[in-house]
């Protein structure tokens, strides 16, 4: 295979394109003047244009190639190669629809394949992406300057605010914790990842759920969307018509490409999906399972737990209490610790002001909040997370006496500490 393209600096166009047919040249032309680009760095005479003229002509920043004339489309690419300096950032588009050529393509060094006819926003996409690779560090240049750290977030109930706490962990272990973390939102429909840090989705996690054969670290690259110089997001609002069925391969391969492209991972996972896909916990280091001190949380929050003694013995097992007000509880935390037979880790008390101003600004809790009553637990939950490989997870009791949930509750007649017994047999 012939040299691939790389990225450098220098004195250059920033945009140049050779297309094949005059409709591709029409949709282009406008989106190059949105980027501030000139339309007449739109040429005809696709690939065999391109290197004739590169060949004797600078190579610019962002080189959109079309190979629908070509009969051989990966070496031709690997000809227009060996004509481009350095720093191209080379967009390909083609009428053959096949995932070998397509990796290929990509592997030889090209940013993106655009299948024809492509639509106005999956070209702005793809020059979003190519801007992004020339402005920013590769994300594999930067990672594994420390252990990994992988975390899984689960909501034992809807709307105890898992995504909340989920989008602030990963914004810390980038922003305190200095290590590079991607946010992986497996929510596909509905997920809140992307839209809390006040960013577009991406058609990232769609493509890779229908096309589980492109992951790879180049695809990661290109699909995660940076919230930062530390943050990268993975998160999608497929169309809800549409069901997006999966055997949860793509999902595993995501959680080991971004395994190894950055040093910390925060996945928020649905609980549906840990009970659809338990694999994807298999390597997870830590489980933070946000809870709410009601009745219905209570259940779950047991069965959960048991589900993951079960299930991901290797995790450490991190208790977050959301949202806790004093005096306005349905189950006491006194309770709630009996019942779950262990203790909360992490309280986080409700603050509906610094909520709806993180809301507001499309920016994590963790980095809106000023009262010490929510940074320092977020600060306790970001040093329990990324310290588990130096501590080892608290050995849990036994379970005690049987029966219904509300005999575990005691049926908030009798005390807890004093009467289990008696408490398991009025319920009964």
């Amino acid at each position: 295979m012939n040299a691939p393209f790389h990225r450098g600096s220098g004195l250059r166009d920033p945009f140049t394109a050779f297309v094949a047919d005059e409709a591709t040249a029409e949709l282009i032309r406008p989106i190059a003047v949105e980027h501030g680009w000139s339309p007449e760095k739109v040429n005809k005479g696709g690939l065999r244009n391109a290197v004739q003229t590169l060949s004797v002509a600078a190579s610019p920043s962002i080189l959109f190639v079309d190979l629908s004339e070509s009969g051989d489309p990966l070496n031709d690419i690997n000809a227009l190669a060996e004509v481009c300096e350095p720093g191209t950032v080379v967009i390909a588009a083609g009428q053959v629809n096949d995932v070998r050529l397509y990796r290929d393509l990509v592997a030889s060094g090209i940013q993106d394949y655009l299948l024809k006819p492509f639509s106005a926003d999956q070209l702005r996409d793809a020059f979003a992406n190519a801007q992004m690779t020339i402005s920013g560090p590769r994300l594999l240049e930067t990672a594994n300057e420390k252990p990994n750290v992988m975390a899984a977030v689960i909501g034992v109930r809807g709307g105890v605010g898992a995504s909340t706490v989920a989008t602030s962990l990963a914004w810390l272990m980038g922003d305190k914790g200095g290590r590079s973390t991607a946010l992986l939102d497996l929510d596909v429909h509905f997920g809140t990842g992307a839209l809390a840090l006040d960013l577009e989705p991406g058609r990232g996690l769609t493509d890779a759920i229908e096309n589980p054969s492109r992951i790879d670290g180049l695809f990661i690259e290109r699909a995660m969307v940076r919230a930062n110089d530390k943050l990268c997001v993975l998160s999608a609002e497929a169309p809800i018509n549409q069901s997006m069925l999966t055997d949860g391969s793509a999902f595993y391969q995501l959680q080991e490409e971004i395994r190894h492209a950055f040093e910390g991972m925060v996945i928020d996972l649905p609980r549906n999906m840990m009970v659809q896909f338990p694999h994807l916990l298999n390597d997870v280091h830590v489980v933070v399972v946000v809870c709410e001190f009601t009745l219905a949380g209570t259940r779950d929050a047991i069965r959960i737990l048991s589900w993951l003694k079960q299930n991901a013995p290797q995790a450490r097992v991190i208790v977050v209490a959301n949202r806790v007000q004093a005096a306005v509880q349905e189950v006491s935390r006194k309770d709630f610790e009996h019942s779950i037979e262990r203790k909360v880790d992490i309280a986080l008390p409700f603050d509906p002001k610094a909520a709806s101003q993180a809301a507001k600004l499309g920016q994590p809790l963790a980095k809106v909040t000023k009262s010490t009553k929510l940074t320092q637990p977020l600060a306790a939950l970001l040093s329990l997370t990324v310290e588990q490989n130096s501590a080892e997870p608290a050995p849990e009791k036994p379970a005690r006496g049987g029966g219904s949930l509300l005999g575990k509750l005691g049926n908030f007649k009798v005390s807890f500490a004093k009467k289990p017994k008696e408490a398991s047999s009025q319920a009964a």
